[in-house]
């Protein structure tokens, strides 16, 4: 008898429930009115008297572990059924990780950044707070100059020598006081100007520049450049380039592409005649090349630059450009397909 009771200790401490249902069965198995414990406690006066003192040891022993293996699996699996009440069924794989989506102020920076960087353009970049000497001075807007009222700019109100930049030639200008000619660079990022914000302009947006310097640099290699950009990013081959003003280029032209009047929105976009502005370029003021350290009769470059925002806008005809910073999911999910 005692042996039996043996082997059931061992098949208590190796009893395992995974539901409540199978831990209340072998609650009812040893600790019922029928059970297993309740048919050894009624045996007891069968025991021969020199067995009695141990019978009832091991018994009691029995009892003891069913009693606590019963209350440490209802505990446990009780616990258990509240979590997965609380976080679903525990035992499932974890759910699968949302993809997210690109923002569309990346993907056409990105495309940007692809198209020059197969004619051999590197990516340059700088600080977006920016000292005066880089913003202004070395592009050709020393102090007072009138030009600098076409840029509303932040100034740090601590150090009114410091701003937040109003282009990205700024980069350029560090870019050509570190680097020897020949250079050919791109520079993407934020600017800010003091503007008022609305449908179609905002405080702050982003550009991309470029810049190419080298001996013999002419405009004629600026045009090439532009009409290469405008078929890989447009697929539309056709532009046209007229006279502008920039301080930091002579000549200076706008760039316009022929969008074309196929549709209604081709008629808003381009106000009737087919023909939309891009980007302004011009050939690099030599004033310029001397500011950054480099000899004007010597090497001559030029320089472009357009808004990353304005050609999102048109790319996929977007109406508003606060909605590139208003951060509002349901517009940032229309992306996920894009790369």
């Amino acid at each position: 008898m005692i042996e039996k009771i043996k082997e059931h200790i061992e098949e208590v401490e190796r009893f395992n429930a995974h539901t409540l249902e199978e831990a209340e069965n072998f609650r009812i198995k040893y600790l019922g009115k029928k059970g297993v414990l309740n048919d050894l406690f009624a045996a007891f006066k069968d025991v021969p008297n020199e067995q009695k003192k141990e019978y009832g040891q091991t018994i009691n022993r029995l009892k003891n572990l069913a009693q606590d293996r019963v209350q440490e699996l209802k505990e446990r699996l009780a616990d258990a059924k509240a979590d997965e009440k609380r976080y679903g069924d525990l035992s499932r794989p974890g759910y699968p990780i949302e993809i997210g989506s690109r923002h569309p102020i990346s993907i056409v920076k990105n495309q940007i950044i692809d198209i020059f960087s197969r004619i051999g353009f590197n990516v340059s970049e700088g600080p977006e707070i920016e000292d005066d000497w880089h913003n202004f001075t070395a592009l050709n807007l020393p102090e007072y100059h009138p030009a600098r009222d076409m840029q509303d700019t932040f100034f740090v109100q601590t150090n009114p020598d410091m701003l937040l930049r109003t282009h990205t030639s700024s980069v350029q200008a560090r870019y050509m006081e570190n680097n020897k000619p020949p250079i050919r660079t791109i520079s993407p990022g934020r600017v800010y100007r003091n503007e008022a914000i609305s449908a179609r302009s905002h405080c702050f947006f982003h550009q991309v520049e470029g810049l190419y310097v080298d001996k013999g640099v002419s405009f004629a290699d600026l045009k090439q450049t532009l009409q290469y950009f405008t078929s890989e990013m447009f697929g539309k081959s056709k532009i046209r380039l007229r006279p502008s003003y920039f301080p930091f280029t002579e000549p200076s032209a706008e760039v316009d592409v022929y969008w074309g009047l196929e549709t209604e929105t081709d008629y808003r976009m381009t106000k009737g005649t087919g023909w939309l502005e891009i980007m302004g370029c011009g050939m690099v003021d030599p004033n310029v090349l001397q500011n950054c350290g480099i000899d004007p009769n010597e090497y001559s470059g030029y320089a472009f630059g357009m808004g990353i925002d304005r050609i999102a806008l048109l790319q996929y005809q977007i109406s508003d450009i606060r909605m590139l910073s208003e951060n509002d999911l349901r517009f940032l999910q229309q992306f996920k397909a894009s790369f």
